[in-house]
């Protein structure tokens, strides 16, 4: 047998199937491995009977050595870059099992090939060559540029009512305990750029970086440093922001910022679908943690023991008592039982099928994209939460490629040059697998599994928890069939109350509920949270009632109405209601969206005295 110069697979030049899987196995192998079909060079192999070439593809390698069927197809594919290539032929070699299975499938396909031509079609459509994903990649940064825009403004128009010199929790105040009890460790355990100045101006300076550079990365403009500065910006606000930004998704923008600063070119500008290809190793990552992201919401769920998940009946509360209903809310909460209980499972398959769905063929993987996205619109459409959707639905934008984007702006940029601009292999691989390893630990603390094999892992995640590189996941592990709501009052003199209407929660009960996102009001959030737990349980409420007393401009600022702006109460009380949706006949009745019943004292009756929060006794509290 004549040996050629290369690795030379022989197939079959007239059938449609061979020469579409082909051009994908030659993206694979590059230069490493020659093709060309048996009727153009079969002759140079008379060794080889022309009826075996029209049942399978045959494999003539350098040193003499042949091989047909799925064992030439995984000698072939071994000579392309990374360990997936050589994955299958190391399978073939050393577990017998896979090789007699893989030869027996591809016996199967070769024998029916219209068949599987048919369903390659339905599957990978017209690109079985993957047609790359420079431009998406593209896209997803810019998107993420969005995300950072909206939360670092969302942010900057509280910040000083939040942790400000006369917010809630003071950044200088904060500090300077984790000084005097941390000492230099203190650092570490909280990163931040405000150890420079804890100053309000300092505040400002750290949103205005970081909403410019957001915008820089949404237009395109620098897109390494956008996120590097955006990273860290948001970092040093979610460190001192203490309570108020320690939700899911603040530490989901984190991760996801940092995952794709490895996934972003070395160059001035993104051009499209002529900037270097994406790190694959990067891109398994980010894929990897939108995986870990929705399977871990279903997982909870289940493991909880929650009732209601349980018995898919979840959904008949939750559009009542998520922290921030919008009137739409309103409208589904009142839809047939049988609609929650399908929206239920709806949402199980979502989130605890589908991701698997993530590494399938691309229409497949589309599709699952699809999913995920519709249910992102169906949760930004019936309630507020913040950024939370958006990013999640840049997240889902990995799983595209550039073929599915208008001509036009794969076109776009075309011509300009191509750059290698992008981080050395090994150092991806490198974080990559250290990021992937660390998130196992969350992720099978999510699943009740035990992390003791993983080794060091476990307390190296206690050590970056600082940084919110890896965190752990899983929205509403339990269903809050009830609402208690907090009202805070004021009075001059312990017997007229006025209430603190705020901006977006729940309060005057024929006040229409309102969209708020993207923004994400935080106090209003925390009030939802607080009226779940014991006042005791929630210092930073106490805090909050002695801004109030103190007529703290930030801090009422963040409130709808101050009913006392001639000069501050001098009692506050905070009561707790049982707040339901008014059913449609009282609503055309009264107009009311809400109905309420008093539960009782949140908190006693407070006061200011020498300037610190303290009980009063007032008497019976009205009712």
């Amino acid at each position: 047998m004549k040996r050629p110069r290369k690795p030379l697979l022989l197939y079959d030049g007239d059938c449609a199937f061979c020469r579409a899987w082909i051009e994908r196995w030659r993206r694979t192998t590059g230069d490493e491995v020659e093709y060309a079909s048996y009727q153009e060079a079969g002759e140079r192999f008379p060794e080889i009977a022309a009826g075996r070439f029209a049942e399978a593809v045959h494999l003539i390698e350098s040193d003499g050595r042949w091989s047909n069927g799925a064992e030439a197809v995984f000698r072939s594919l071994a000579h392309g870059r990374g360990a997936r290539a050589g994955a299958g032929a190391w399978l073939y070699r050393n577990v017998p099992p896979f090789a007699a299975a893989s030869e027996w499938l591809y016996r199967i396909v070769a024998r029916n090939r219209h068949v599987f031509s048919t369903l390659t079609r339905a599957i990978w459509g017209e690109h079985v060559v993957p047609p790359g994903q420079a431009l998406t990649n593209g896209i997803f940064l810019r998107a993420l540029g969005v995300v950072y825009v909206m939360a670092f403004i969302s942010l900057w128009t509280q910040i000083h009512g939040l942790v400000g010199a006369r917010g809630i929790y003071p950044v200088e105040g904060l500090l300077a305990i984790v000084r005097e009890r941390g000492g230099p460790a203190g650092l570490w355990f909280y990163p931040t750029l405000c150890w420079l100045s804890p100053s309000d101006g300092f505040l400002h300076l750290l949103c205005g970086l970081g909403t410019l550079s957001g915008l820089l990365l949404a237009l395109g403009l620098w897109p390494l440093v956008g996120l590097a500065v955006a990273w860290v910006a948001y970092l040093s606000l979610a460190t001192v922001g203490q309570d108020f930004l320690w939700f899911q998704w603040d530490g989901l923008l984190l991760e996801t910022g940092l995952i794709a600063m490895l996934l972003a070119p070395w160059q001035r500008r993104l051009r499209g679908a002529s900037d270097p290809a994406p790190s694959r190793i990067a891109l398994f990552l980010i894929r990897w943690l939108l995986f870990r992201f929705m399977v871990s919401s279903a997982i909870v769920k289940i493991a909880s023991g929650d009732p209601t998940w349980h018995a898919l009946t979840a959904l008949q509360y939750h559009y009542e008592t998520q922290p921030l209903p919008p009137w739409s809310a309103w409208y589904v909460h009142h839809l047939p039982a049988g609609f929650h209980w399908a929206s239920a499972a709806g949402m199980f398959a979502i989130e605890g099928i589908v991701p698997f769905l993530i590494l399938a063929p691309r229409r497949i993987r589309f599709a699952a994209a699809g999913a995920m996205a519709a249910l992102q619109l169906v949760i930004f459409t019936t309630g507020n939460y913040g950024f939370f959707n958006g990013l999640t639905l840049a997240l889902c934008l990995t799983l595209l490629d550039d073929a599915v984007w208008p001509r036009r702006w794969r076109e776009r940029g075309a011509g300009r040059g191509t750059g290698d601009g992008r981080w050395p292999t090994s150092v991806v691989a490198a974080t990559a697998a250290l990021l992937f390893l660390l998130s196992l630990v969350p992720f099978f603390g999510a699943l009740r599994w035990s992390a003791d094999w993983l080794g060091p892992m476990p307390t190296l995640y206690g050590y970056q928890a600082p940084l919110r590189a890896v965190n752990s996941y899983g929205l509403f592990a339990v269903m809050t069939t009830q609402r208690p709501e907090i009202v805070v009052e004021g009075s001059l003199d312990g017997r007229e109350w006025k209430a603190y209407e705020f901006r977006w929660k729940p309060g005057d009960v024929r006040r229409r509920p309102e969209f708020v996102a993207p923004h994400m009001p935080r106090l209003d959030w925390q009030m939802w949270f607080a009226a779940l737990n014991d006042a005791r349980r929630e210092p930073w409420f106490a805090r909050f009632c002695e801004r109030v007393l103190q007529d703290s401009p930030p801090v009422l600022a963040l409130l709808r109405e101050n009913p006392f702006p001639g000069r501050p109460p001098r009692y506050l009380r905070a009561t707790l209601y049982d707040y339901r949706f008014a059913d449609p006949a009282t609503r055309r009745e009264t107009g009311a969206w809400w109905t309420r019943r008093a539960l009782g004292p949140y908190t006693p009756v407070l006061t200011l005295e020498n300037g610190r929060l303290a009980v009063v006794e007032l008497g019976p509290m009205p009712r």
